[in-house]
């Protein structure tokens, strides 16, 4: 279940908090900068700095806690996010829901679903949140409890059955649990309640989620000349993909980068694509590139992808060096722990 968009959210209204406290919070303002820049000792350290000049001790604790996510230490942000909730004046603000939000997501990164669940609540409690409905839903999933996030999905629903996005997210988030017949019906009910309202790049998305490649196609080739965002060429890129046409799909992407310019989502996905059509070096050129861009959505992805394609090209040396610094900026990933065991044999 991504946080990513919590992460956003969360920085911005910070943003908001601070309006107003020029010179005030100077040192929390540099530590939430560090935290966009994904350079988190530093903000730990501009945090201390904060602490020291007396700045606002809630907006440090809680900056201390997005530090800490950063870093993977996810008992120290929960910890750190507690704290920075019993530090409220008893009058409820704004940070209270955005605190709540990032305790759940600590929760989720430790397994503990049920607090989670019990974070959303506090939310849904004081205000009918869309958001906080959706991500209470995908928690009661986790703890199997099919029928809570069936009530809770149902729910977004009813309040925006236009959004179109968050009804694929939610079939997303049934299928990987699966559920998938589920949430064929979420799409399905876009399509029977008005597809006529739809444009070519929604019916192309919808049908992909469904597995219909080939029509998937047919509409994301007429949105491609009516729309030229990423998601149309991604999408396309993707259905050829699938249905195993990936010199077209390559082409797709390149399209993509001379229309739109260099995107890291595109990036990753031309590489992946080069992969599996066994030409690595310019797969590497393709991660290599978007890693460049300094998106943070797909940073992960991009470095792992990185050391992969190095791997296959026989530069296990170059890979080994890359592992290295994969795995101070994400501890906790397992699998390239034991990737790189592997790596130190070569």
């Amino acid at each position: 279940m991504t946080k990513r968009w919590i992460a956003a959210c969360a920085l911005l209204l910070t943003a908001g908090l601070l309006t107003g406290c020029a010179g005030k919070n100077e040192y929390t303002e540099a530590g939430m900068q560090a935290i966009r820049d994904l350079d988190y000792e530093k903000a730990m350290a501009d945090f201390a700095r904060a602490r020291e000049s007396g700045e606002n001790e809630r907006l440090i604790t809680r900056g201390c806690g997005i530090a800490a996510m950063g870093q993977s230490d996810y008992e120290a942000a929960r910890a750190y996010f507690l704290q920075s909730l019993q530090l409220s004046d008893g009058y409820l603000q704004p940070v209270d829901y955005d605190l709540n939000y990032y305790l759940a997501a600590a929760d989720s990164k430790l397994g503990d679903y049920a607090g989670a669940e019990e974070s959303y609540t506090a939310i849904l409690n004081l205000r009918e949140d869309r958001d906080a409905l959706f991500l209470r839903g995908n928690a009661r999933l986790s703890q199997g409890n099919f029928e809570g996030a069936k009530q809770d999905f149902d729910r977004v629903v009813e309040l925006d059955p236009d959004n179109y996005a968050r009804i694929t997210e939610i079939f997303t988030e049934l299928s990987a649990a699966g559920f998938r017949e589920a949430g064929l019906d979420y799409l399905q009910s876009i399509l029977s309640r008005g597809a006529d309202k739809l444009s070519s790049l929604e019916k192309g998305k919808i049908y992909y989620y469904m597995g219909d490649y080939s029509n998937a196609a047919v509409y994301l080739e007429e949105a491609r000349t009516e729309d030229t965002s990423v998601d149309s060429f991604l999408y396309l890129g993707l259905s050829y993909e699938a249905l195993g046409e990936y010199n077209y799909a390559s082409n797709v992407y390149e399209s993509c980068v001379s229309q739109c310019g260099d995107n890291a989502l595109i990036c990753n996905q031309q590489g992946l694509c080069y992969m599996k059509m066994g030409r690595y070096g310019e797969a590497l050129g393709a991660f290599t590139r978007g890693r460049q861009i300094g998106d943070s959505s797909v940073a992960q992805s991009l470095a792992y992808n990185e050391i992969v394609a190095n791997e296959y090209l026989g530069k296990f040396r170059e890979a080994a060096v890359l592992m290295e610094e994969y795995l101070r900026s994400y501890p906790d990933d397992e699998a390239a722990a034991r990737e790189a065991i592997f790596l130190e044999t070569r």
